[in-house]
């Protein structure tokens, strides 16, 4: 009674892990920016509340595994949120992501900084690959253990869950030094303020797409850990 109700709530965080991970993978919304640059600043706009707001040129970006997007829009707010709330304007300008880092832009291409983004968004676009792969080897072999209790192929579910648990967590720590220990985010406000806009302003959030991957490494850990144990037991009954 015992193995059963173990291997259900193994099964059911299996399938929970598989579905962020899928989740992580298949949104573009890693990363909401957006890019402020006021493009009258001698001719302020008085709001009702008496506030004086000028009207600035944003540009909203968001990118994940396979695109990176962005539109500009002329307006008094800027919500990252409302790539939620809001449909998006129909002219958006998306490229392939794969080997696109976020934020560099298409003028210092050749640098060696890009060079070396290149590398690492290439690490981090593996990571997520193979940890991709992993979960679902990882449950093609548990549905085939089910029908014959193999405590083998539990052992195996278990550890490929735990492998792409693993890769999943790499990649989540891989974009959170992308973004907040490296300099490629000062490195490109200077170049914007040095180059299109003296009072450049960019904001960023992560995306729920980012959200998604640290609840699949939690189920995958977790289901993995639950299959090694089943497989266990199902070794020491058969003996």
């Amino acid at each position: 009674m015992k193995l059963h109700v173990a291997l259900f709530f193994a099964g059911l965080f299996g399938a929970l892990a598989t579905l962020f991970i899928f989740l992580s993978f298949g949104t573009d919304y890693w990363l909401l920016a957006l890019e402020t640059c006021n493009s009258q600043p001698n001719r302020p706009v008085t709001l009702q509340q008496g506030d004086v707001k000028q009207d600035q040129n944003i540009t909203f970006h968001h990118e994940g595994f396979f695109w990176r997007c962005s539109f500009n829009e002329i307006t008094n707010e800027d919500n990252l949120w409302k790539f939620w709330f809001e449909n998006h304007p129909h002219a958006r300008e998306c490229k392939p992501a794969y080997l696109l880092p976020f934020p560099f832009p298409d003028q210092i291409y050749n640098t060696t900084s890009y060079q070396t983004a290149i590398i690492y968004r290439g690490f981090w676009s593996v990571s997520m690959l193979l940890g991709l792969a992993a979960v679902v080897a990882g449950g093609f072999i548990i549905i085939c253990a089910a029908p014959f209790a193999s405590h083998r192929l539990y052992k195996a579910g278990g550890g490929l869950y735990l492998i792409s648990g693993f890769f999943l967590l790499v990649v989540t720590v891989m974009y959170v030094f992308w973004l907040d220990v490296l300099d490629v985010i000062s490195s490109y406000n200077e170049y914007q303020k040095n180059n299109k806009c003296s009072d450049f302003e960019l904001s960023m959030t992560y995306g729920l797409s980012f959200m998604f991957a640290p609840v699949g490494v939690f189920f995958c850990l977790l289901s993995g850990l639950l299959f090694l144990v089943i497989g266990r037991t199902v070794q020491h009954h058969c003996k």
